[in-house]
């Protein structure tokens, strides 16, 4: 009876290090939460552990902790949009005496209990690449300003168009959250129209999936094809909606641009399956973070406020007035695989 309490006892201990999200990284002891102490103890907790950006992400945080001798452990959650995974992996970090816990929230609300008890336990808490709502939920925001990212690929889609109205289909990501709401509104504002425009001739939510964005495509297809203009809120809905245009010979009419700035994406641009993308810099976001959090567990001193850590534009079709970046730039600063 005694062997088989044990065992249970052990799987129940296995479970909820699981449920608590993937554990990456090593795990240290435990103690004061408070910074000052000299030590610094980085937990980060990303949305899930097998998205290129976030892998790029995760290892820029260790190289960077390793460099400035600082602990670091790593959780994710297991599915994109799981806010009871990031809960735990916050309660986790917590116990095992982090005094920093980066986060690239899943939900813009869905953390904000965690975190607040994380901050009012002494934790200083940074949200990366996106911010919460509201921003003060947390002490400071490390990422990609995306109202700017969207205007950007707004304002290259409306030069490369060299004057012609916009005939425009946008493939959007996941409705209602923050970085597709301000990817969606920086483009119109970069191109020059609002959500009413009649120039905007079909729209479809993809959750940021390939296949998803190729379906909906499909189908904004079949009610019209006179369009010459595409706004696609990420790369992989830019190669989904590019193999849809492909399949009814429209890619030579259409001006289509994204945003993320992965290796895969420039070279997307590079072979010509869209004009444009933006980059962003997750490796910027992740060091900043971390030396952030050494400063805080040195000094106890905490960074405020939203810090942009830049983006560019990245093509092979300059145009007069956008500033931008080749390729072969782009492949030299990307994140990924290249």
């Amino acid at each position: 009876m005694r062997q088989r309490s044990l065992a249970a006892l052990a799987m129940a201990a296995a479970l909820a290090v699981t449920s608590a999200g993937c554990t990456v990284e090593r795990h240290w002891g435990g103690g004061s939460n408070a910074g000052g102490g000299g030590k610094a103890k980085v937990g980060l907790v990303t949305k899930t552990d097998t998205n290129p950006y976030f892998v790029e992400l995760r290892a820029a945080a260790k190289a960077a902790a390793e460099a400035n001798g600082a602990d670091f452990s790593a959780l994710a959650g297991q599915f994109d949009g799981d806010n009871d995974g990031q809960v735990r992996a916050i309660e986790n970090l917590m116990q095992q005496g982090a005094n920093t816990i980066l986060i690239t929230p899943s939900s813009s609300t869905g953390v904000l209990d965690a975190i607040d008890r994380a901050r009012k336990a002494g934790v200083l808490v940074i949200a990366l690449d996106t911010a919460t709502e509201p921003d003060t939920a947390v002490d400071a925001t490390f990422a990609t300003d995306n109202f700017e990212a969207g205007r950007q690929q707004g304002a290259y889609v409306k030069a490369a168009l060299n004057g012609k109205p916009p005939k425009l289909f946008m493939v959007d990501g996941t409705a209602g959250s923050t970085v597709d709401t301000q990817r969606h509104t920086g483009f119109l504002k970069g191109i020059g129209l609002t959500d009413a425009s009649p120039e905007i001739k079909g729209k479809t939510p993809a959750n940021g999936d390939q296949s998803l964005a190729q379906q909906g495509v499909e189908n904004l297809l079949q009610r019209t094809t006179d369009i010459n203009a595409v706004y696609t809120m990420n790369e992989p809905m830019g190669r989904g909606t590019y193999a849809a245009l492909q399949a009814r010979g429209l890619v030579n009419q259409i001006v289509m641009g994204s945003i993320d700035g992965g290796c895969e994406g420039v070279k997307n641009v590079r072979d010509g399956q869209y004009a444009a993308t933006v980059m962003q810099f997750p490796k910027k976001m992740a060091e900043q973070g971390v030396l952030a959090a050494v400063e805080y567990a040195k000094t106890g001193k905490k960074p405020s406020g939203f810090v942009d850590t830049g983006s560019a534009v990245i093509t092979d079709k300059p145009i007069p007035g956008v500033e931008s970046q080749d390729s072969k730039w782009g492949l030299e600063n990307c994140w990924g695989t290249k």
